[in-house]
């Protein structure tokens, strides 16, 4: 009888304990979302902020510097507080869902561009808004529902599972190969830089969510910055970033925003997921439809994203001297710099060396 009493209690104790169980992490998981949308649409707006002072101070015969203006300032203040909204996400949710949430910002970067700078609005940024929307939609509602409370025991287990190792191996060779493509053969295609920079950026991942997730504890009760593996976590985290944007500076410095946004957002994303399946196992337990519809999720955003930078136009300063063509029964040549010490200096000579002839 007793037996069989211990055994009612404990059947109505478990699906409470699940309940409250899964409303937590539900909870946890909402509060990441809101901080990732609302971090990357923060830093959408600040964008577009530096670029309206940029575009103003152009049109200025005497421009000052950008960082006299306030509304540039203005756009770094607000780039702040969306980089810690996205760094306070992982603490609650997953890495593999705070990561493809970022086509937020492209999204609403390209609304914003033409509500508030008169750019054109496109059909492909109709149709891939449209796309980054729904994936974005099935991303958060097929995301898996894990715990997401990281600490110190967690992350050092974690960094010694034999899931991980193979993958850090197989990462730093990789890496090393992309390094000498790079370095050595000077091979600098976008996919080469970019990958490099993936790569960084699933270490970034992994410390990001690591730090966060036990600041995150600490703040709860749990102290986790007394342990050794929180502060390797943070060097890993500034040492990988550093050089994630020197990268991603020298990819943009030789290839146009419109192909260099589109594939680092893909590559990313792509990091940013395997890194949370390597590492923080977050597609255990998670049934295959849901697996399928978050990935089916990451491919709209991924199409979303490229369809809206696809051919974006980029503005030039305008051509600083006038092109008059071909003069008559001359030959042309690429560039003219007469001698400025020469009698012929403001004309052109004929070759027949008939004297300098008036240039009007």
């Amino acid at each position: 009888m007793a037996n069989d009493t211990f055994q009612f209690l404990f059947a109505q104790s478990a699906p409470a304990n699940a309940t409250n169980y899964w409303d937590q992490t539900l909870k946890a998981n909402l509060y990441g979302i809101l901080l990732a949308i609302t971090g990357n649409f923060l830093i959408s707006i600040s964008l577009n902020l530096q670029k309206y002072t940029h575009i103003q101070l152009s049109e200025k015969q005497n421009p000052k510097p950008y960082y006299n203006s306030w509304i540039w300032w203005c756009g770094i203040f607000l780039m702040g507080i969306g980089e810690l909204g996205n760094f306070a996400a992982y603490g609650f949710a997953p890495a593999m869902l705070v990561a493809p949430l970022g086509c937020v910002s492209v999204i609403a970067s390209a609304i914003i561009s033409v509500v508030f700078l008169r750019e054109t609005l496109r059909a492909s940024d109709i149709l891939g808004g449209a796309l980054a929307i729904s994936g974005t939609y099935l991303l958060v509602t097929f995301a898996p529902n894990v715990s997401q409370q990281i600490t110190a025991y967690k992350v050092q287990r974690y960094c010694v599972s034999w899931q991980f190792l193979i993958y850090l191996i197989i990462e730093i060779i990789v890496f090393c190969i992309l390094m000498y493509l790079y370095k050595k053969k000077n091979v600098k295609h976008i996919v080469v830089v970019l990958l490099i920079v993936a790569l960084l950026a699933s270490v970034t991942v992994i410390s990001v969510k690591a730090v966060s997730g036990m600041i995150t504890e600490s703040v709860n009760g749990s102290m986790q910055l007394i342990y050794p593996i929180f502060y390797v976590m943070v060097v890993v985290m500034i040492a990988s970033c550093a050089f994630q944007v020197k990268f991603l500076n020298q990819a943009m410095r030789l290839f146009n925003a419109t192909e260099v946004v589109p594939i680092n957002f893909v590559f990313f994303t792509a990091s940013a997921i395997f890194a949370g399946v390597v590492f923080y196992q977050e597609f255990q337990g998670v049934a295959f439809l849901n697996i399928f519809m978050f990935l089916f999720g990451c491919l709209l955003s991924f199409l979303g994203v490229f369809l809206i930078a696809k051919n974006r136009e980029e503005k030039t300063s305008e051509v600083p001297f006038i092109d008059i063509g071909q003069i008559p029964g001359k030959k042309s040549t690429d560039k003219i710099q007469p001698d400025t010490s020469s009698a012929s200096y403001g004309s052109v000579n004929a070759e027949d060396d008939e004297g300098p002839k008036a240039f009007t």
